[in-house]
Parts: C-alpha cells; sequence; structure tokens
C-alpha cells in the first residue's frame, strides 16, 4: 500500500457533490404558558449512521435551550461559545438571561460566521419578562420570533402538518404529544432522520426532559411494527420466535 493510499481517498474520490448529505428533524412549539423542543436522535454522514442516539437539543442557561441542525461540530462550538458568553452576561446583571439575549448571541455567530458554518438552530426558552419564546436561526444567521419553528432534512415533510394541526393556547400536555407526533412523522418519512425523540419542556416552574424510545413512537403509512432482533432472539435462548 502506498503513502497516498495511507492517507485516505484524494479530492478526486470524493463525491461529486463535494460535500457530505446531513439530515436530521428539530421542532419548537410555544404553548400557553411555555415552549417544547423535540429532536430526533440519528446523526448521519453521507449514508452512514454514525451516531442513532445523540442529543440534539443542548442547554444555554437554566432556562433556554437550543435544537442544533447541520455540522454537529459547526452548531457544538456555537452551543459552546454562547454557553460560556451567558454566563458571564448572568454573573454581571445579577438575573438569568433571557430568551431574546440568548437568541440574539446565537444569530450573531451564525451571521457573522455564515461562510465557514452549516448551522441551523431553534433557541427556546422562557423569562419573566415574555413567558415563552421560540426563535429560529436559519443558516445564514437571520433571526425569527415564531409560535413555532421547524428544522433539518425532515422538516420538508412537516409544513403542511404543522399549518394544519398547530393552534394557539395548546395545553402543555397537548403540546408535548403533539411535537412528539411531528417528528415521528418526519422519521417515517425522511431517511435521514431516525432513532429516539427527545423532548424539552420549558416553563415557569423549570425544566423537563422526556425520552421517547422508537418502539414506542406512533407508526404512518406503512410503516412495520418494531420486531425482536436476531440477537435478541438469541439472547433469549429460544428459536420459537424464529419459526413462522
Amino acid at each position: 500500500m502506498d503513502a497516498a493510499s495511507l492517507m485516505g481517498p484524494s479530492s478526486a474520490d470524493a463525491p461529486t457533490d463535494g460535500e457530505h448529505r446531513m439530515g436530521t428533524t428539530i421542532v419548537g412549539v410555544c404553548y400557553d404558558g411555555g415552549v417544547v423542543l423535540a429532536a430526533d436522535s440519528r446523526t448521519s454522514t453521507g449514508m452512514y449512521v454514525a451516531n442513532r442516539a445523540s442529543d440534539k437539543i443542548s442547554q444555554l442557561t437554566d432556562n433556554v435551550y437550543v435544537c442544533r441542525s447541520g455540522s454537529v461540530a459547526d452548531t457544538q462550538v456555537i452551543s459552546d461559545y454562547v454557553r460560556y458568553f451567558l454566563h458571564q452576561h448572568t454573573i454581571q446583571l445579577g438575573q438569568p438571561a433571557t430568551v431574546k439575549v440568548a437568541s440574539n448571541l446565537v444569530r450573531l455567530l451564525a451571521y457573522q460566521n455564515k461562510s465557514m458554518l452549516q448551522a441551523g438552530m431553534i433557541v427556546g426558552g422562557w423569562d419573566k419578562y415574555e413567558g415563552g419564546q421560540i426563535y429560529s436561526v436559519p443558516l445564514g444567521g437571520t433571526i425569527l420570533r415564531q409560535p413555532f419553528a421547524i428544522g433539518g432534512s425532515g422538516s420538508s415533510y412537516l409544513y403542511g402538518l404543522m399549518d394544519h394541526e398547530w393552534k394557539e393556547g395548546m395545553t402543555q400536555e397537548e403540546a408535548e404529544k403533539f411535537v412528539v407526533k411531528v417528528v415521528s412523522l418526519a422519521i417515517a418519512r425522511d431517511g435521514a432522520s431516525g432513532g429516539v425523540v427527545r423532548t424539552v419542556t420549558i416553563n415557569e416552574a423549570g425544566v423537563k426532559r422526556s425520552f421517547h424510545p422508537g418502539d414506542k413512537l406512533p407508526l404512518w403509512h406503512e410503516e412495520m411494527e418494531p420486531q425482536n432482533s436476531l440477537l435478541d432472539i438469541l439472547a433469549a435462548g429460544s428459536s420459537d420466535a424464529m419459526v413462522q
């Protein structure tokens, strides 16, 4: 094997589109009293699933979280920088940062480095001034306050559902069920989304994280019921399940 082979594929061997295709589904929804953020857990690079149980919802402060889509490295470094700046901000002011301040810091970093980043983010949280808030910061660093926001490759399958079924004044329980339904549909339709669904509920009372395993998600269209894998059957020591 020559030195060129040891160094890995050259640019001539790279995909013709010049980049890895990445996918995810992230959602943020306001309800009467707070917000709910949700995301799938599949991290992919091209056709390869690098992580099937990743956490795409990161904490910025005690009352503000961010959903991340795009390049994992890019969104993680933005989250880390914003978390550091908000910690200093909180110490100087003597009170928690508002959702608007946190969102604008995300927007500032995304916009100032837009030529180098692949990062689409949804910031959600609660503060005593404006209650629950959702801000969308898509590629390029625009910032939009919205009653609900969706992002990632799975979002292209969700616009009609969101427009039709989202409503003002949802209860916390309704909002939590709604985002799980939305992400499960994206998982069913989008090959780059998958795994489990993680949710974060933020309101005046605090933060609640929830975990929804893949075999408990709603099924859509012709999706098959979850089945035990061959490894599960062998571990159980029974061959009955293998006989049809």
